[in-house]
């Protein structure tokens, strides 16, 4: 059995994980980064890139670079959230056929799922290359705020990357694993969760391998990005202040401007003062204009000091969910590379009244914790029990438009809840069924799951049949819905899906086309590794050629010139089996005057030793 690895799928950054002798490792990628930018670029021949690589083009190639995919997931197109991420990004957010968000490069269409795909495909390539073997599945986190919608999304992201996604958990739920694997005594312990693009709060009982979640709130649209987006436009407006140009229309200012928004964030969480240059970032008449501003880590915080403000409602709403005091917390965990901002930390103790924890590390631990879970399935570690809760509340639509609940909000899953409902209508032929997700009294104001019908049904006067509804929700918090006339045992089931627009053929689709990136992308890796070595023989043979002309016969060296120029000619043409042929053919000829030295030298001693004789 091969290992069940964990990946941290982050708004900015991801992270993959796996369990060595009981312990957790990081995975570092090519580059030697334990973290990978979770960011695909595309380019007008078709080339795709991901990862480090990518975030390195969203300068030059801002439409077409791809970063924050995780906050689409699973969102309609005229959804708020999406509609101020679209005004947030230079690449372009298009309306589905389904009405769903989508991204559109390069004259090509991706869904969330699409680009969420390529980052754990890069992820698994990641652990690949490092462990030596193949890896099939993965333990997936997503944030403990996720409905339905996206926690499916991810699940179909999972399965375009062909990866099966043994587990999808929660990301506080998997870093207090990673915390309190060994954790014998119990606590309770708030993880604090402020990633790039998500924010979750969520309490729990930790205790003899026991993982009880007892409540979880955030927000799915509050994060680092967000505070990006809060000084890139403080730059915008001092920039305007001083040379009288907006460059809000300008995509290629806006991406330089974001880079340095947050290189200038990370700076002053160590320092008290940055200083932000861009040079020729736009020109006017009176020639090119430059932005040099000074930042100080007071005039940061008045900015985005409302932003995390956000973050204490969510902790106290988890905190009356659970019926739980502040004082009661035994440990606050700082989850998300957001949490290293001073004034973040500050906030949380005030309201906490106790310090955090700082042992872990922000960035890593949920892809650790993964790792353990994995690991654990897999049969490597000791068991442990992840008792993790539904977000928020699952019900249906009932007369009047009114939001019925089944399931309310942190009830611990797996879970099961039926209720029998009736007719509203005089000889109803069938019952409509609208699943929801939510907290507000009226349907219409919730997240709408599903939409199916139980038919036909014995017309009969109305509040005579009676419809038995259940909700199962699985351990990853995937819900499946049916629906049954308990006068005709006719029964209707609905696995509710994402909603990406995607159907099984689409994702077949999907699959097939990213198997023919990776056969693509093999072929280019491969040229390039045959391009290395060509370069690194063709060094070595003309040194060789010109170091040892005068001592090697001619015939040798006017067949190795010639092996030299053949493999020069491959090269340019860029042909991998002619490259693989001249390669070959000159290591042979090179490797004779090898011989050809040795056997001088040799000669050469021989003669000496003959002379002293």
């Amino acid at each position: 059995m091969g290992k069940i690895i964990g990946i941290d799928l982050g708004t900015t950054n991801s992270c993959v994980a796996f369990v060595d002798n009981g312990e957790p490792q990081v995975i570092p990628n090519a580059e030697g980064s334990r973290t990978t930018p979770s960011v695909v670029s595309f380019s007008k021949d078709g080339e795709r890139r991901v990862g480090s690589v990518a975030k390195r083009q969203g300068v030059t190639n801002p439409e077409s670079t791809v970063f924050a995919i995780k906050r689409l997931m699973g969102l309609p197109f005229d959804a708020e959230p999406a509609q101020r991420h679209k005004g947030a990004v230079p690449y372009e957010v298009v309306e589905s056929d389904g009405g769903d968000a989508w991204i559109q490069a390069q004259g090509h269409r991706y869904s969330p799922p699409e680009i969420s795909a390529m980052v754990l495909e890069k992820m698994r390539e990641v652990a690949e290359s490092f462990l030596g073997e193949d890896v099939e599945e993965a333990i997936v986190t997503v944030p403990a705020y996720f409905n339905d919608a996206q926690r499916s999304a991810t699940i179909a992201a999972g399965k375009i990357a062909g990866i099966e996604v043994r587990r999808i958990i929660n990301e506080p739920t998997a870093a207090a694993l990673a915390y309190g694997f060994d954790e014998k005594e119990g606590k309770r312990v708030a993880v604090y969760d402020l990633g790039g693009g998500t924010f979750d709060i969520s309490i729990l009982e930790i205790a003899n391998g026991v993982f009880s979640v007892k409540s979880t709130s955030g927000d799915t649209h509050l994060g680092g990005e967000d505070l990006d987006n809060a000084l890139v436009e403080e730059l915008t407006r001092r920039f305007k202040e001083s040379s009288g140009i907006d460059l809000h229309d300008d995509r290629v200012a806006l991406q330089r401007l974001k880079e340095q928004a947050e290189k200038a964030k990370h700076e002053l969480s160590s320092s008290l003062e940055t200083e932000i240059n861009l040079p020729f970032i736009a020109a006017d008449e009176s020639g090119p204009k430059h932005l040099e501003t000074k930042l100080k880590r007071s005039e940061l915080e008045i900015l985005v000091s409302e932003i995390i403000d956000r973050t204490l409602g969510p902790c106290k709403q988890a905190l009356d969910d659970a019926d739980i005091k502040k004082e009661d917390i035994d440990e606050i965990l700082l989850v998300g590379g957001q949490t290293r901002m001073p004034m973040v930390q500050s906030k949380v103790e005030d309201f906490f009244g106790k310090s955090p924890y700082k042992g872990v590390n922000p960035d890593e631990v949920v892809a650790l914790g993964a790792a353990l879970q994995g690991a654990a399935l897999a049969g490597e570690v000791e068991e442990v029990l992840l008792l993790d809760v539904t977000p928020l509340s699952l019900g249906v639509e009932t007369g009047g438009g009114v939001f019925h609940k089944l399931i309310p909000r942190n009830t611990t899953v797996p879970t099961r809840a039926k209720e029998v409902f009736t007719t509203s209508v005089d000889n109803q032929s069938f019952v409509p069924i609208h699943v929801l997700q939510g907290e507000r009294d009226m349907a219409a104001d919730n997240k709408s799951l599903a939409k199916f019908e139980l038919a036909p049904i014995v017309p009969a006067p109305r509040g005579v049949p009676e419809i038995e509804v259940t909700f199962d929700i699985d351990a990853d918090g995937v819900v499946n819905v049916s629906a049954k006339d308990l006068g005709t045992s006719r029964e209707q089931n609905i696995r509710v899906v994402a909603s990406s627009g995607l159907t099984e053929a689409d994702i077949e689709r999907i699959i097939a086309e990213a198997d023919a990136y990776k056969t693509t992308d093999q072929k280019r890796r491969e040229l390039a590794e045959l391009r290395n070595a060509a370069e690194a023989l063709l060094y070595t043979s003309e040194r060789a050629v010109a170091e040892c002309r005068e001592l090697v016969p001619e015939d040798i060296v006017a067949q190795v010139e010639a092996d030299i120029e053949s493999l020069h000619f491959s090269v340019n043409e860029g042909d991998a089996i002619a490259i693989k042929d001249a390669l070959e053919t000159l290591e042979l000829s090179a490797y004779r005057i090898a011989e050809a030295m040795y056997g001088s030298v040799d000669m050469g001693s021989t003669g000496d030793a003959q002379t002293e004789s």
